[in-house]
């Protein structure tokens, strides 16, 4: 293993990696980096958030994947890596954490330590890695930098920090300028300090100049043109392009498996270039691994030293991914049988280790676990992109037993909102078995709230939540742990508007069941029998004619015609979707469409089963 001696040390590299809550400013701090580094020309054309390469996180304004890039700064090589900030992405850091040496936490000099802050920084100090801090946004007008400084302190020696990790150095930074500053009230400058810093703070890789080859897959890339790539560490040894190695994991023989390395990737900013050697210390994408996975180790033939495979958290919710079999289907998507679902799934478990796939009773169903809701409908948007058509079930919390009896995930919600709506979401979580664990009021009128509530119970919670604060509050949980089973919560108060029959809505029907709950629907939309084409006002369903058209006669209205005044229907996006379902409907997702049906679409073969049901038949 790595060796702590001054003769085993590379100087010129150094291994960072970027950790901050949602938001923060890690992709944007990473941009001015790159740009400063002289990376870029001064006439080229770069997007904004750079590192955030996929169509998804430029949508939504979060990085999903890690990245890695490196820079040049003097003599030195730093090899970044931009990690997700949101905690139902926490596979990703967790695994990259374990190839640097260093980290940068990032944190907003108004909102201070967040949900996702606490859960990097508990990775990063039980791993020993050396901290360097960085509070962004200091030009905000609600800043207070001093009091998130302490906050900071504050919550190392909750964690458990050592002396030697509590002298950190702090920077205080405006990160979309590219400036950073050595003290609150100090000059502006451009991040050079904070380069000098990382040089002298986080250590240089170490190595045992004696052990074999050590190289361990940390993450897994596909490129059209050299095929799979694995990107991993050089902790060992030397890896030459050409060489033989041997490929140990979790699904290999015990023996390992000999493979060729035929190419090696370095980072240069953005870019992948073509390497002879690499060395320890390195960060590369290795070439010519046609079956790799997250964990194995690539080593010596003839000494073979096999890594620690890497340890995550498990997932905590669990969605039934199965077939399309709406009579819409095949309509929009290319892949629609359970064969082609099957092997996508299982292509993603490759590359996320935080995601889970199970058969169950039904060959057409399987069951996908996952850290959150946000991860599974991030895989789900993947997927319906790529022309996969499913159906998706109400997402359900994973159980574990516990000294015989059953336990549940907790989360950690920490709510940012103005002060007028504390009383209402207080009354909102209780039913949902929440406990508040702390409350803050700044003085600003924003008060922070911390509840411990069951996973299960923020199910939905999200819609609510926004529409309870009027879009002004923001909310975010982390997984806290696993209690015994805190009993039923409620789901939803209200039932579902369910179309009887295929056919195309009608303005006249529409105008009719209005009264009776919020469409979903537009005039002239398809729908079947069983698809929901509404939420129903009261708790129970209601099976309605939506395609009903108005009878015409050839006797006119001695008043002009009354036109059909329609409220206008509400739109759902794939997460609002996923939210509002029950437990005997699914979400029918294609490349075109996102549809609500009940899971059984025949309503005689409903009403049946719930007669069955009340007389106890069931």
């Amino acid at each position: 293993m790595p060796s702590d001696t001054p003769a085993d040390l590379r100087h010129d590299v150094r291994n960072l990696a970027i950790i901050a809550h949602v938001d923060h400013g890690k992709t944007t701090l990473v941009d001015a980096m790159l740009w400063q580094s002289g990376i870029f020309r001064d006439n080229q054309q770069v997007a904004e958030r750079v590192m955030d390469s996929m169509d998804l996180e430029r949508e939504k304004g979060i990085t999903i994947m890690s990245k890695n890039t490196a820079i040049r700064f003097g003599d030195h090589t730093i090899n970044i890596v931009d990690t997700p900030g949101h905690a139902d992405f926490g596979g990703e850091v967790e695994r990259v954490l374990t190839m640097v040496d260093g980290v940068l936490l990032l944190v907003d000099a108004a909102e201070g330590p967040m949900p996702q802050t606490r859960f990097v920084l508990r990775k990063a100090l039980e791993a020993k890695l050396q901290p360097i801090v960085v509070i962004n946004k200091i030009d905000r007008s609600d800043a207070r930098a001093a009091e998130v400084l302490d906050e900071i302190y504050d919550l190392f020696i909750e964690l458990g920090a050592d002396e030697e990790l509590l002298e950190f150095p702090v920077f205080y930074a405006i990160a979309k300028n590219g400036t950073c500053r050595t003290a609150e009230d100090g000059e502006d400058q451009n991040l050079a300090p904070l380069m000098e810093e990382i040089l002298r703070t986080i250590p240089a890789p170490s190595f045992d100049a004696d052990a074999p080859l050590q190289f361990q897959v940390i993450t897994l890339d596909y490129d059209d043109y050299q095929g799979r790539l694995a990107i991993g560490r050089l902790y060992n040894g030397e890896l030459q392009k050409g060489s033989q190695v041997l490929r140990t994991g979790a699904d290999v023989a015990e023996d390992g498996q000999s493979v060729r390395v035929t190419g090696i990737l370095g980072y240069e900013g953005l870019s992948r270039v073509a390497v002879e050697r690499a060395r320890p210390g390195d960060i590369v994408a290795v070439m010519g691994l046609e079956e790799v996975n997250i964990g194995d180790t690539l080593t010596s033939i003839e000494d073979p030293r096999p890594m620690p495979p890497i340890q995550i958290d498990e997932p905590t919710i669990t969605m039934a991914f199965g077939i399309n079999d709406s009579p819409f289907s095949g309509q929009d998507g290319k892949h629609v049988t359970s064969r082609k679902l099957k092997e996508r799934l299982l292509k993603e478990t490759l590359g996320n280790v935080s995601i889970r796939v199970e058969d169950t009773d039904s060959p057409e169903t399987f069951a996908v676990s996952g850290r959150g809701e946000l991860q599974l409908a991030i895989l789900i948007e993947m997927m319906r992109r790529e022309g996969y058509e499913l159906t998706v079930g109400k997402s359900d919390v994973v159980i574990r037993e516990i000294d015989g009896k059953s336990n549940e995930p907790m989360e950690l919600l920490v709510i940012d909102t103005p002060e007028d709506h504390v009383g209402v979401l207080t009354q909102k979580l209780a039913p949902r078995k929440g406990r508040m664990m702390k409350m803050v009021n700044y003085g600003s009128g924003r008060v922070r709230l911390e509840f411990r509530v069951p996973s299960r119970g923020l199910i939905g919670f999200r819609t609510e939540f926004l529409t309870d604060t009027r879009g002004e509050g923001i909310m975010h949980h982390l997984f806290d742990g696993w209690e015994p089973w805190h009993g039923e919560i409620p789901h939803r108060a209200t039932g579902s508007l369910v179309a009887d029959r295929q056919g195309k809505t009608t303005s006249y029907a529409i105008e009719g069941l209005q009264p009776r709950g919020t469409l979903l629907v537009p005039p002239g939309a398809e729908v079947y029998e069983g698809m929901i084409i509404g939420e129903h006002a009261r708790a129970n369903d209601l099976d309605v004619n939506i395609t009903k058209e108005k009878k015409l006669t050839n006797i006119r209205s001695s008043t002009a015609e009354e036109y059909e005044r329609l409220v206008p229907h509400r739109r759902l996006n794939l997460e609002q979707a996923l939210e509002l379902i029950a437990e005997d409907e699914a979400v029918e997702v294609t490349p075109a469409a996102v549809r609500l049906r009940k899971k059984e679409l025949s309503a005689s073969k409903r009403q049946t089963y719930q007669r069955r049901k009340k007389h106890g038949k069931v």
